[in-house]
């Protein structure tokens, strides 16, 4: 079944072809008549639009809709579901997040992991559990070469010993399996000294820097541990972390917004001012109860808030300037990346979590669930249970209702598996705000493409 959706966004008229990816630009005769062009035929078409243009204006705009169409750049078929890289897809580990802390130098408002421990004790991982956990990996990665490893927390940089030596590990047992591992590190940036700032930059492939944007905003949200602002310690350490990174090794800048920065446009852009080519402003995930948290009637502001990002960012792009926004970007090529769109994060399969303890969760947002706690890295033989694996598994655009027939399945791969458990207790029924605000960040991604490809010639 094919498949349009069409938005107009800084006088754009888009239309998006759902199933093959392409992008077209209408002027507003075409744009109008495209919803009509399979319902109708050509003398319909021409009795509902000749009130607004000329007969010479409708059959040209329907030429190059129906020329689009035998191209197969318009009204393509969705083939994905019989893809035989979906439909044959095997069950190889590709990367695990190793929760070396289970503890905290901030007191994050919004927290998931309840200040670094998920619920439980505080505590941190010993370097016999990131070995089993990466002996793990190795093992079960089939034929897989490239591998991660995410150093995650509470606050990795609290454990950073062990860090180290399950890097230098991990560095001896690829070379013997003929296997790559990229690690990557996410850090809050209290302990970074110039000794840890070093070997972040020579030893990860990537870095995460949590900041929430602006001072204010920032401060409010991100305490200390004696309730003081985090801002004026962090912000120095990351700059100099960036400074001196290599400049063809990832990094970005992540923050959450929540209900008090609805304008958090503009801490994407202070984070770009403050020197930051790679940024990440994310909205907070919590119930309703919590007075942060993001609401149905928050999200026309949201939106607003979204779109006059897009019109910064694409200007800003236009001038020249080094400045990504992760969520504005947006692969418009179908190509091998397909089954990636389709499946979605690879939870539960591709990707796992171990806590400090050893205990084996689908991800770290599953983390503390014990109802999702899947084995223990140091179980004589690790055994994941079939059922909860086959369930994420077989949670992918074409079993979810809401996926099925929504224009953005193949941009958001069906989202967030934790949020739809934690929301609506079920994996196959997404969270209905992420899905909304997503939607809008796909949209807003589009337009400034185009933008750039029609405005930067």
């Amino acid at each position: 079944m094919s498949m349009i959706h069409k938005f107009s966004m800084d006088g754009y008229n888009i239309v998006l072809d759902v199933n093959g990816g392409g992008v077209h630009v209408l002027d507003d005769v075409a744009y109008d008549l495209v919803d009509l062009f399979e319902e109708k035929s050509m003398e319909e078409i021409v009795d509902d639009l000749n009130k607004e243009y000329t007969i010479e204006q409708i059959t040209e705009a329907y030429e190059e809709i129906k020329s689009l169409k035998e191209e197969g750049l318009l009204f393509t078929e969705d083939t994905y579901q019989d893809h035989p890289s979906f439909v044959n897809r095997k069950k190889v580990v590709k990367a695990l997040c190793l929760h070396v802390a289970h503890d905290c130098n901030l007191k994050c408002k919004y927290c998931f992991a309840s200040q670094g421990d998920f619920g439980g004790a505080k505590e941190l991982m010993s370097f016999e559990v990131g070995k089993k956990a990466i002996d793990y990996l190795i093992a079960n990665s089939g034929n897989r070469r490239n591998l991660e490893v995410d150093f995650f927390g509470g606050e990795p940089l609290m454990n950073f010993d062990v860090v180290k030596d399950l890097v230098e590990y991990g560095r001896k047992v690829e070379k013997e399996h003929n296997k790559n591992i990229r690690f990557t590190i996410t850090t809050n940036g209290v302990l970074l000294d110039d000794d840890k700032i070093d070997y972040i930059n020579e030893h990860m492939h990537n870095v995460v820097l949590s900041l929430d944007g602006r001072k204010e905003v920032n401060d409010n949200m991100r305490p200390t541990v004696n309730d003081k602002g985090s801002y004026d310690v962090i912000m120095p350490k990351f700059k100099k972390l960036v400074e001196k990174r290599d400049k063809d090794k990832y990094y970005y800048i992540r923050g959450t917004f929540t209900r008090d920065n609805l304008d958090f446009g503009e801490d994407v852009l202070h984070f770009a001012d403050q020197g930051f080519s790679s940024t990440s402003i994310e909205p907070v995930v919590g119930d309703e109860s919590n007075p942060y948290a993001l609401r149905k009637e928050d999200m026309e502001k949201v939106f607003a808030e979204y779109e006059k990002l897009a019109k910064q960012y694409a200007k800003r792009k236009l001038d020249g300037e080094d400045f990504t926004f992760f969520h504005f970007v947006v692969d418009l090529n179908q190509g091998p990346c397909v089954i990636k769109r389709i499946t979605g994060c690879g939870a539960g399969n591709e990707y796992l979590a171990i806590t400090p303890s050893g205990d084996i969760y689908p991800c770290h947002q599953f983390v503390g669930n014990e109802e999702f706690k899947l084995a223990n890295i140091l179980d004589e033989e690790v055994v994941i249970p079939q059922e909860i694996s086959n369930m994420f598994r077989e949670a992918h655009v074409y079993s979810k209702e809401d996926c099925k027939t929504c224009w953005n399945k193949f941009y958001c791969s069906g989202g967030c598996h934790a949020n739809a458990i934690n929301f609506n207790n079920d994996i196959r029924k997404p969270y209905e705000l992420g899905c909304e605000m997503q939607k809008k960040r796909t949209e807003c991604s589009i337009m400034i493409q185009a933008k750039l490809m029609l405005e930067g010639e």
